[in-house]
């Protein structure tokens, strides 16, 4: 049977015997600091390694590894505690048994709540002084007001060893039914620990989840964006070619020196941003107190092992902005923990649903997170509420900064696409919000006929004008695709404007008899043609001009002089069998050639060289490229 790995923490008041207990459980003493042996407490995270079979039996081979991380109890060292809840799967509460719960018993669980821990095994500690069962009561009373109601309790001594092989046996049973960490291609590792090592260089440890990482594999530090090669990966001190979810593990990173530190996160590049300002969610157990929360105030946020600082803008609902101080990595549906700003005070638990926020306007966007804050784990909650503030996005990138694996993403977009509230539009597709596409393509449509009644005599509405008037922050591969889509009712892209295909430009009535006139002088003289202002002295003559000049009728060489393009286009054969024949020409003999005068023929041979006809070598004209 393959080992399933597995992150478990300990949690409990001071001086109730976690770290002893973790000694005896794995033969490790977790309490690693001079400090901590001199003092007799737990100051920092300790790390222990327990292998167990599986519940039901198993095999020869163990099936169950478990990284154990001993959280220090003390009020003080809360920060340090916070760190090493970055990604647990399950918590061992100790209580001890001539104490019962105390206040940083009723603390730790509002934290391991407020993390997202969803399984507690609670022992009941130091048994052997006096009879466990008064705290084992208390300790239930305690836990009926929160997730772990139902969580196993048992007595034990580190003493006596009473109830130790019992712990082992209820933590497999607890885990058995666990299912093993998911690799869904979105590895974090959230670094707790950093050193140098002699001949190795810098190496980092922490709690791997969400993927798999790979000796040799670059990595992405965030929130620095420093790249990085993994040399080597160890788990408990065994080399590793792949570190896997729900291990704790050990990663040689040289080019990191100096750079990475506690806090921090390695994870792989295409998963987003680090971002300073948050949407989300936050729920209070009331076991330390229900002083209200209070906004604009500064509070500590307890992510990843990381502790950030930052200001709480409170909305209805227990809806919040959280601005912090400098940007930080994390995905939606992250879960953490505030803190008041002297550190001495839990004050909330969160869910993260948005970490995009605009930097104004993101108001609208809180109406839509109620629905992620309800369903935390429904992907289909998810995308349809990313849809409605993003309304286009591409298909790779729907909830790819989010905690979801690709299958559950794809299989939320079929879901979408079936209840048609998803359209899959364009090629390269893109997955549109159906109301908010349906309405673009109404409006667009509207605009390109409105422009047609107006001006006629146009070749369709410009672009720009197009764009503007859908909204300036619509994204450019949504525009395009719309383009793309509104070909279904017979709208084409034709160069710089957008057209219905059987618009056909005509003058309209009040301008045909200038159109008429410009056509009859352009013509009489075709190679001597009179000046633009002398063409078109009157508004109605420039419109008629325009009409011309946009459907190639006419073509404008310079700034004063317009030809007819068929005209323009009998000078440039002219020229070409000219120059066939002489080789090269001037201007002089060019203008000669056609019988034109200089007037025109200066600018006439300056558009002709634009256009490849001719080539200027010194004072003289030869064959261009085309």
């Amino acid at each position: 049977m393959t080992p399933r790995h597995f992150i478990l923490a300990t949690a409990g008041h001071v001086d109730h015997g976690k770290s002893a207990l973790v000694h005896a459980l794995t033969g490790t003493d977790p309490d690693r600091l001079p400090e901590e042996k001199t003092r007799g407490i737990t100051i920092d995270l300790g790390f222990a390694f327990l292998q167990l079979k599986d519940a039901a039996g198993g095999g020869a081979e163990n099936s169950t590894s478990i990284g154990i991380i001993d959280v220090p109890g003390h009020e003080d060292f809360i920060r340090n505690m916070a760190a090493g809840l970055a990604a647990v799967d399950a918590a061992l509460l100790v209580v001890a048994a001539d104490d019962g719960p105390m206040p940083q018993t009723r603390e730790h669980l509002e934290i391991l709540a407020y993390r997202g821990v969803r399984r507690l095994l609670v022992a009941i500690s130091k048994s052997d002084l006096t009879d466990p069962l008064p705290a084992a009561d208390a300790t239930r009373a305690l836990l009926a007001r929160t997730p772990f109601a139902n969580a196993p309790l048992l007595p034990v001594s580190v003493k006596t060893s009473t109830g130790i092989d019992a712990l082992r046996a209820a933590l497999a049973h607890l885990l058995a039914a666990a299912p093993a960490p998911p690799d869904m291609g979105k590895p974090r590792l959230w670094v707790d620990r950093v050193f140098a090592q002699r001949g190795v260089g810098t190496v980092v440890t922490g709690t791997l989840s969400g993927g798999h990482i790979t000796r040799g594999q670059t990595l992405l530090l965030q929130p620095a964006g420093v790249r990085a090669h993994v040399r080597a990966a160890q788990t408990h001190g065994r080399d590793l070619d792949h570190a896997l979810p729900g291990m704790r593990t050990a990663l040689n990173l040289p080019e990191l020196a100096g750079i990475v530190r506690r806090g921090d996160t390695l994870t792989i590049e295409g998963l987003g941003e680090p971002s300073a300002a948050w949407g989300v969610g936050l729920w209070r157990l009331g076991l330390t107190g229900d002083r209200p929360l209070r906004n604009a105030v500064r509070v500590h946020v307890h992510h990843g092992s990381a502790d950030l600082a930052g200001m709480l803008d409170l909305l209805d609902g227990g809806l919040a902005r959280l601005r912090l101080d400098a940007p930080a990595f994390a995905l939606p549906g992250d879960r953490f923990l505030l803190r008041d700003w002297s550190a001495t005070r839990t004050l909330a638990g969160g869910i993260l649903l948005d970490t995009r926020l605009p930097r104004s306007g993101w108001r609208k966007r809180a109406a839509s997170w109620r629905e992620r804050m309800e369903s935390p784990d429904d992907p289909v909650a998810w995308g349809r509420s990313e849809l409605s503030w993003n309304h286009a996005v591409a298909p790779r990138e729907l909830l790819n900064a989010s905690r979801f694996s690709r299958a559950e993403i794809e299989a939320a977009v079929e879901s979408l696409l079936a209840a048609q509230a998803l359209r899959r539009v364009g090629d390269p597709p893109l997955l549109v919000d159906a109301v908010w596409w349906d309405a673009l393509r109404t409006q667009a449509i509207a605009c390109i006929d409105a422009h047609h009644l107006r001006h006629p005599e146009q070749r369709g509405l410009p672009l720009t004008v197009l764009r503007a008037a859908l909204g300036r922050d619509l994204p450019a591969t949504a525009f395009d695709t719309l383009l793309f889509d509104l070909h279904a009712v017979g709208i084409r892209r034709a160069g710089d404007v957008a057209a219905r295909v059987a618009h056909r430009p005509a003058l309209p009535a009040p301008l045909q008899r200038a159109g008429t006139s410009l056509r009859e002088q352009l013509a009489r003289q075709p190679l001597d043609p009179p000046t633009r202002k002398q063409l078109a002295p009157d508004a109605a003559a420039r419109a008629a001009l325009a009409f011309l000049l946009d459907t190639g009728e006419a073509v404008e060489v310079s700034p004063e002089l317009v030809l007819l393009a068929e005209t323009a286009d009998r000078a440039a054969e002219l020229v070409r069998a000219h120059l066939r024949t002489h080789g090269r020409a001037t201007v002089s003999e060019l203008k000669q050639a056609l019988g034109s005068n200089r007037r025109v023929m200066v600018p006439l041979v300056e558009y002709l060289d634009q256009r490849g006809v001719t080539r200027r070598v010194g004072d003289y004209r030869v064959p261009g490229d085309r």
